[in-house]
């Protein structure tokens, strides 16, 4: 329920302000007041006249009508203030700062519903308990500092943290980030990070809004409404990253499957952030980072020149570029040696380009002329120019500044000597450039949003998955549990996925005439036990009837063994595709090397279900083992767009049967011409 009344009140009220700004309540009247509040601001203090050179009240009933109310008292009194502010005074918005809510005990919660009630009653707008305030051009509602640098095309950040929203906007300043608004939400008790998106993107102006969004969560609660506001603003030109904290394995329920131990919340935040191209940060130096990348001009291509005089720095950058999926080419050639001939002898160009300690200004800006207009496979330059404490460099750091004005390119500018050359660097940010002080936190900054993928579409594409036989085949199944192998394969077949030859059987003889048909070698695999390789249930390369026949009485023999299955004995990279099923996301697909790689290793990519073709290929491409899908050492890849359909067509079938809760293919065999799946497990519950 944001309204104008928050935004950009006509007048404000702190309850609770003081002339001690070491304390909240004085801190938020001096932030107020600093920021040049145009409005009428009132202060209640019972024990104070005058409250920073502002005449207080001492009784909230002494005050006129407002629009905006600030409370920073003990909970336990922001219920009768609320209820009274807006019944009385005409309050539509309230910033809660005060702590001691839900967060705490149960008594806070009911103090925090009675809020949530008055505000509800009449449609007064809420943000907090429990946060450090509200920032925006209009009013500077909050109690902490560092207060950034404001203009209507600075970074919109919502944080669900009010004490890591500082730290994050200590990052930000240090980079000459700037904001436009900042939103710390507490507990999101009315107002949440999905409610400010949403806000976001239907009242979005392309002319006068800001395009980039930062985002610290700790709790989704709307998945769906993040989805849809995040993918809608983006199509609209913004770019949106965040940290979604609180998601590590410890903990993820456990679950009887790989993929159950494999697919926790954070598998599901990661496939969320995937399908809506919201680019993943994981600390407050890469979101800050990714927020400056995000206020240059967006790269086109991977191919980047490093302009340095210091050949260190370029070294790593040129490593990490690498690493992260960048390329640095070499520049060879007549234009090379033309650039080479500019420069002080001892000068490189073959990129990384350095021209020495000794370089001038004037040589940095022929550089990034070639860059820009003479070498035509770069797309971004990277200037890294610091200083050894020899000179001053305003005039190197002027040269940069035109550059960056004048280029289409992206211009990187990384600044590492914040303590020899301090205030160059200053005078540099307040110019309205961005600094990235170390290369390699800039290079995996920007191989993360190089990775991220547009939003999906909303549409989902039947691909030809037969939802009438699938339909029937679950509403057959009358018990909950791991449905039995030809259940599987019925269902598999719906989604037209290849599948290897099989026959599951309690008869010895007909197993063998089967591996005879099909022909040798087979393999022999437990029924019953859900992990068939820790019961010894599996059998390989099985070459003569004699030899399945004595298999098959060894594994009859295992406990919980209700039969034995025969699949023809196929050869390939083994993959593996898992999907689980997440409350409030829906199925969360994953998939990766196949075998116990996905147990030893956990190189697994996750999907938000149904996915398209263009997420399922950014989840096989972000695979660290994607080289060996890719081919290593003479062998022949597997084939890629096959793999993508069966992650594509399964996607799809899960979406359609919410009842499938677990889901393991685990071996599928791949090569170069196809992928068929050998093994599989589905867990129903209905």
């Amino acid at each position: 329920m944001i309204n104008e009344q928050l935004l950009n009140p006509r007048s404000i009220v702190v309850i609770g302000g003081s002339n001690n700004v070491h304390k909240p309540g004085g801190a938020i009247v001096r932030n107020i007041i600093n920021g040049g509040y145009q409005g009428e601001l009132n202060i209640v203090n019972p024990k104070e006249d005058d409250v920073q050179g502002i005449k207080a009240c001492h009784d909230v009933k002494d005050l006129p009508q407002t629009d905006l109310a600030v409370l920073v008292v003990a909970a336990r009194f922001c219920p009768d203030y609320v209820e009274y502010l807006c019944r009385e005074k005409g309050v539509r918005a309230f910033v809660i700062i005060s702590a001691g809510f839900g967060e705490e005990t149960h008594e806070g919660a009911l103090l925090e519903q009675r809020i949530l009630d008055a505000c509800e009653q009449y449609g007064a707008a809420l943000i907090g308990p429990n946060c450090i305030g509200l920032l925006n051009r209009n009013h500077h509602s909050v109690f902490t500092l560092p207060i950034p640098n404001l203009n209507p095309k600075g970074v919109d950040f919502i944080s669900g943290s009010g004490a890591t929203a500082v730290f994050i906007l200590e990052s930000a300043v240090i980079k000459g980030l700037q904001f436009n608004s900042v939103w710390s939400i507490g507990n999101g008790k009315q107002i949440g990070i999905e409610d400010v998106l949403q806000y976001m993107d239907e009242h979005f102006d392309p002319e006068t809004d800001s395009r980039v969004k930062l985002l610290y969560i700790e709790n989704i609660s709307n998945p769906d409404k993040l989805l849809f506001h995040a993918s809608s603003l983006i199509k609209k030109g913004c770019r949106i990253a965040a940290i979604k904290a609180g998601s590590s394995e410890s903990g993820s329920r456990a679950a009887s499957s790989h993929t159950g131990a494999i697919a926790s919340s954070d598998a599901a935040v990661e496939a969320l952030f995937r399908k809506a191209g919201i680019v993943r940060c994981f600390s407050r130096e890469e979101l800050t980072t990714v927020g400056c990348i995000f206020t240059l001009p967006p790269l086109k291509g991977k191919n980047f020149a490093i302009v340095t005089h210091a050949g260190g720095p370029g070294v790593m950058l040129t490593d990490a570029l690498s690493k992260g999926g960048l390329n640095v080419p070499k520049l060879e050639g007549p234009l090379a040696e033309e650039l080479k001939e500019k420069l002080f002898p001892g000068s490189a160009v073959a990129n990384p380009i350095d021209f020495l300690a000794t370089g001038t200004p004037e040589q940095l800006g022929i550089v990034i002329d070639y860059c820009e207009n003479k070498f035509e496979e770069i797309d971004a330059i990277a200037v890294i120019y610091g200083t050894p404490g020899l000179t001053r460099l305003f005039e190197a750091y002027d040269v940069l500044d035109q550059k960056i004005k004048e280029c289409k390119k992206p211009i990187f500018p990384i600044l590492p000597s914040l303590h020899t050359a301090g205030p160059e660097v200053e005078a540099f940010l307040k110019r309205g450039h961005v600094n990235f002080s170390d290369e390699v936190t800039l290079a995996t900054a920007l191989s993360q949003v190089m990775r991220t993928p547009q939003p999906a579409p909303p549409e989902v594409q039947l691909y030809g998955i037969d939802i009438p036989r699938l339909n029937k085949i679950i509403f057959d199944i009358h018990t909950n549990g791991y449905v039995q192998p030809q259940v599987v394969r019925e269902i598999l077949e719906c989604a037209g996925i290849p599948l290897v030859p099989e026959l599951v059987s309690t008869s010895k003889d007909e197993l063998i005439t089967f591996a005879q048909k099909v022909g040798f070698p087979v393999v022999a695999k437990v029924v019953g036990p859900v992990h068939k390789s820790d019961v010894g249930g599996v059998a390989l390369n099985i070459r003569t009837a004699e030899h399945l026949a004595l298999e098959y009485d060894r594994m009859m023999q295992i406990e919980g063994a209700t039969g034995v299955m025969v699949q023809k004995m196929l050869k390939g990279t083994e993959l593996f595709i898992g999907a689980k099923y997440e409350e409030r996301f829906g199925h969360v697909v994953l998939c990766g090397l196949g075998g116990i790689f996905v147990e030893v290793l956990k190189d697994v990519s996750s999907g938000l279900a149904p996915l398209s073709y263009g997420e399922t290929f950014s989840m096989i491409h972000s695979l660290r083992g994607y080289k060996i899908l890719k081919g290593t050492r003479g062998q022949k890849g597997i084939n890629e767009q096959k793999y993508a359909e069966i992650i594509v067509r399964l996607s799809t079938l899960l979406r359609f049967a919410t009842e499938i809760k677990e889901m393991d293919l685990n071996p599928l065999l791949a090569d170069e011409n196809g992928v068929v799946a050998v093994d599989a497990r589905i867990l129903i519950e209905k």
